[in-house]
């Protein structure tokens, strides 16, 4: 058989089983994502709004999403891989600076292949979509920057789940500690200290208004030392306990 007539073949029978799948999925009533709505999504990521985000993010388990693998952990992985590389495109076209976007990908991508189970897929396919969210709902404050800063605050998003080390970062950017202290306070008007904390206090924000996670949780995903630390600092930042914040932001939306 020639390689004409095997793709011919090839092409007859991948034809005959779409006819087959959206027969059933007729029958069966099984449907995947309306575009719109999947666009919809999309945009609102590479915007940077929560508020939307939260509306139209779906969990990965659910039965408009097809089935890529018979096998559910394997499936749930290449339903998340899509995920990460239509949100990075997205981000891209919303001006984030293509190498972090895919470099941030392939770190995704690379938990992805580690994760053992079902439950750390959908918790690390929240994660990446507030990661994405977070950065673009920041991304205008950064313009005007050196790239030096740039360089620390992209260092900082990276390890906001984790205690930062000013003297590590320092060190990781080739810089010495005191010229990237007074070099970010020059151009940020704060210290690096103060936005370390604004920013894992943003984060929290979002984690308790739109993920529903207590102070523990979110003192534990944000690398503080315990709830009682964390729900200090968040007062200190907020002028509220995250339980008030919580509520003011409810009624707040509720009067709406």
């Amino acid at each position: 058989m020639s390689r004409r007539e095997e793709r011919k073949l090839h092409s007859s029978r991948t034809d005959e089983l779409l006819s087959r799948k959206l027969f059933l999925q007729r029958e069966y009533s099984v449907y995947h994502l309306e575009y719109e709505k999947e666009r919809a999504f999309y945009d609102a990521v590479g915007r940077g709004d929560f508020g939307t985000v939260k509306r139209l993010m779906l969990p990965l388990r659910n039965g408009l999403l097809g089935q890529l693998s018979p096998n559910p952990l394997r499936n749930l992985k290449y339903h998340l891989v899509v995920s990460i590389a239509m949100i990075t495109r997205a981000c891209i076209e919303g001006g984030l600076n293509p190498e972090a976007a895919y470099t941030l990908s392939d770190i995704y991508v690379q938990q992805t292949d580690r994760c053992a189970t079902e439950e750390g897929i959908d918790l690390l396919h929240r994660e990446m979509i507030f990661d994405f969210t977070s950065r673009m709902a920041d991304k205008d404050g950064l313009r005007g920057l050196s790239q030096k800063i740039v360089r620390a605050v992209d260092y900082i998003y990276d390890h906001l789940q984790e205690k930062i080390s000013v003297s590590s970062m320092a060190e990781f950017l080739g810089m010495g500690k005191t010229y990237l202290c007074d070099l970010f306070r020059r151009e940020t008007g704060i210290t690096v200290g103060a936005y370390i904390r604004k920013k894992k206090i943003e984060a929290a924000q979002k984690l308790i208004l739109y993920d529903s996670c207590t102070s523990a949780h979110a003192a534990a995903f944000l690398g503080f030392s315990s709830a009682s630390h964390f729900i200090r600092i968040f007062q200190q930042e907020t002028g509220c306990t995250p339980g008030e914040y919580k509520k003011i932001r409810l009624r707040g939306r509720l009067a709406k």
